[in-house]
């Protein structure tokens, strides 16, 4: 089937694709989808021995230079509001929240209390009032305590921690020439990192403060060179840093706010060694702030170990579960039928030429595999995945977006990075096809910005099946589908136990 208008890449691909005109792979790069070698590949950060070579730090606090971290003053409207009152808005919104002397939320921009070089800003990109996590986080974040937040993805969270950072950091004494940076914000992936400082950017330049962002994948001259020069703020993945760290182009000794972004993709990605490694090189008396979207206990481990006496928000429920604003609609498939039944999704979807789609992949084979097969069959599909160059995973995403290549294909892996929320509009992805098992749980949970998810789960997965009709239960529209779901594949599972999960 070819997708009308896109031609099939027998007869010369899609203009802007892997097979036919100037903009594609084949004519930018040697490696695309035209040779016999696939991507070259930019290649991932190594793990192996990362941080090796760091000298432990030994901090005598009583010598160390003093510095500012609580700014907070509770606005008199906030101050005034009955406990009543209090308890009612964080019901509505959803809002929990754990620990001792924790302040109340705010209601608007204004009692937040920041200074007016923040509030223009502010203003300026049209917000209206604080998402939820921002009503409870900015004054917890701006009193100087270390802090959890727990929340879904798009939830706003990015700003919750950058503008009480830019607080900070302007109540800090200026850099001197070899200091690092004052803010430090660790992410999983290279797109979160890249997304985290154009929101630093936006909202930092009227302070004239400096960013820069460190990751692998791309050349390091010009991370060095701002490095060298000195910025205030560094936006890094784990690996790239350490490497920078053990060359010497920074230090961390100057670091007051950390912030661990997405930090259970961190360890789920393998991080947590050198997030440990990368702590260690921070002054003890900092002020840290985690930001999750679950609370499993190696996070839990994590915040135990670095945080102090932390305060805790949480938006929504504690427990593993899918968004409930997605259709989730699960189909049983033999490995044979997978790409047929994709096809088909695939053609309901794309009678309306304005939507998207993400097919999302366990590996990257598999990722180079469906885009070539699609894009015989005349789809105007793109792939990406770690193995690419950064400019490839650029070019790639920004073709979908602008809705030249409707279609993309991403690793779990790649995905997690991939700046979509439901606060875009029009929405950048209606609708998701999981082709992979391994990425059920995480999608199911964190994706904001999809009207329907279809996981296409293949008999050997059935084992699955329970911690899945975990997740899917609450968001199915009936909880019995998933009991009768998973004993249809497995019948010797106790549906009377499921049941209590869903």
């Amino acid at each position: 089937m070819s997708y009308g208008g896109y031609g099939s890449s027998r007869e010369g691909g899609y203009s802007n694709g892997y097979g036919g005109g100037g903009h594609g792979y084949s004519n930018g790069y040697t490696n695309g989808y035209g040779g016999s070698n696939g991507y070259s590949g930019g290649g991932g950060d190594k793990m192996s021995n990362l941080g090796a070579n760091l000298k432990q730090q030994h901090w005598d606090l009583d010598n160390l230079p003093k510095f500012e971290k609580s700014f907070y003053k509770e606005d008199p409207i906030v101050t005034a509001r009955s406990q009543r009152d209090v308890d009612e808005f964080r019901r509505k919104n959803e809002i929990t929240v754990q620990g001792r002397n924790v302040p109340r939320p705010v209601e608007t921009f204004d009692e937040a209390g920041f200074p007016s070089y923040v509030m223009s800003e502010v203003k300026a990109q049209g917000f209206t009032k604080p998402t939820p996590i921002q009503s409870q986080g900015w004054p917890m974040a701006l009193s100087g305590r270390d802090v959890v937040g727990i929340a879904e993805t798009g939830s706003g969270k990015t700003l919750t921690y950058c503008l009480p950072a830019i607080v900070h950091i302007n109540a800090q004494p200026l850099l001197a020439p070899g200091d690092g940076p004052i803010v430090l914000v660790l992410a999983p992936t290279r797109e979160l990192a890249v997304q985290i400082q154009q929101e630093i950017t936006k909202f930092g330049k009227s302070s004239r403060i400096r960013n820069t962002c460190v990751y692998g994948g791309v050349p390091k001259g010009g991370q060095i060179r701002d490095l060298t020069r000195g910025v205030e703020v560094c936006i890094a993945t784990p690996g790239r840093l350490i490497d920078m760290l053990e060359s010497g182009k920074t230090n961390l000794r100057r670091v007051t706010y950390l912030v661990l972004d997405e930090a259970d993709r961190m360890l789920d990605m393998g991080f947590e060694p050198q997030i440990r490694k990368i702590i260690g090189q921070i002054r003890p008396d900092r002020q840290t702030c985690m930001w999750s979207a679950t609370w499993p206990k190696e996070v839990r481990q994590l915040a135990s170990d670095y945080l102090n006496d932390f305060i805790q928000v949480n938006i929504g429920s504690m427990d593993l579960s899918a968004n409930h604003r997605i259709t989730q609609i699960v189909e049983v498939v033999s490995e044979f039928e997978k790409r047929d039944r994709m096809i088909k999704h695939l053609e309901q979807i794309m009678e309306d030429r304005n939507n998207k789609v993400l097919i999302f992949t366990g590996t990257k084979r598999v990722a180079d595999d469906i885009t070539r097969f699609l894009r015989q069959d005349g789809w105007p599909a793109l792939s990406i995945h770690g193995d690419k160059q950064q400019n490839e995973r650029d070019w790639v995403l920004n073709e979908f977006k602008t809705g030249k290549s409707p279609i993309m294909v991403a690793t779990d892996v790649a995905s997690r990075g991939i700046g979509m929320n439901k606060q875009q509009s029009p929405p950048l992805a209606p609708f998701s096809l999981l082709y992979s098992v391994s990425c059920i749980s995480y999608h199911c949970r964190r994706v904001e910005w999809c009207r329907a998810l279809f996981p296409l789960v293949t008999p050997p997965h059935c084992v699955t099946c329970p911690g899945f009709c975990v997740l899917l239960g609450p968001s199915s529209g009936n909880p019995g589908f998933c009991c009768s779901f998973a004993g249809t594949l497995l019948p010797g599972i106790s549906i009377s136990a499921l049941s209590q999960h869903v």
